[in-house]
């Protein structure tokens, strides 16, 4: 392929459109896999290894970054956190094109971020034909375990996603959403200060253990705070 059809290509996954594996091959260099797989290897004392591996693998990464192996990445380059960023166990980012976290953000485990979705129609899926839009995760935000997040979607800065959830779309600021598909059920206010606080007894169970079969009116606690009845 020339350079004219790579621009070409680029235009495309941009746009959201589809384009496929053989077409995208030129973007190959920019995957990590051999410094993903030497930072899942690496011991968890070895500090200083494992931040210079993180520093290789992502476009960009902030002070103070906890991310705990292993974790999956199509690329690792697209992938730009901010700073005070704590990643549990098994998170997988789907980055064809950028996912860009804010600062102070934590991410439960088994949690997949997934820039890229395929067409419908089989006959569009030949070649591994697939199209992608950035995700956006603004600061403060709390990703509870199993969560999915797909593609185009914002999560708005110091909202919650409770556990199990598939993000479909963008979620507000400072709002408590849960579900398949995701959805919001309330603001963060500040009674949500006072939960779980000496002389306020919350909720026993939080927001992101909240089970998706039951209903959310059944999941809301006295205080406020989501809980499993």
């Amino acid at each position: 392929m020339t350079d004219a059809d790579h621009e070409d290509v680029l235009g495309r996954i941009a746009e959201g459109l589809v384009y496929t594996e053989s077409e995208a091959a030129f973007l190959a260099p920019r995957r990590r896999a051999d410094q993903i797989f030497a930072y899942n290897a690496t011991p968890p004392g070895q500090a200083e290894r494992r931040r210079s591996l993180l520093v290789e693998i992502f476009g960009s990464v902030g002070a103070r970054t906890a991310l705990l192996a292993p974790f999956h990445a199509a690329f690792g380059s697209n992938v730009h956190i901010g700073d005070d960023f704590f990643g549990n166990v098994n998170l997988t980012f789907v980055d064809d094109v950028d996912i860009r976290i804010g600062n102070d953000v934590m991410i439960a485990p088994s949690v997949t971020l997934t820039t890229t979705g395929h067409p419908v129609h089989p006959s569009r899926r030949a070649d591994f034909g697939r199209f992608s839009e950035p995700i956006d995760i603004e600061d403060k935000v709390w990703i509870g375990s199993n969560v999915v997040i797909l593609p185009g979607v914002r999560i708005g800065y110091g909202s919650v996603i409770g556990a199990g959830s598939v993000v479909s779309r963008s979620i507000p600021p400072m709002s408590v959403a849960l579900g398949t598909p995701c959805r919001v059920i309330r603001a963060i206010t500040d009674e949500d200060l006072t939960t779980r606080t000496a002389g306020h007894r919350g909720a026993r169970r939080a927001v992101t253990e909240a089970p998706l079969h039951e209903p959310v009116a059944a999941v809301r606690g006295a205080s406020g705070e989501i809980m499993r009845p």
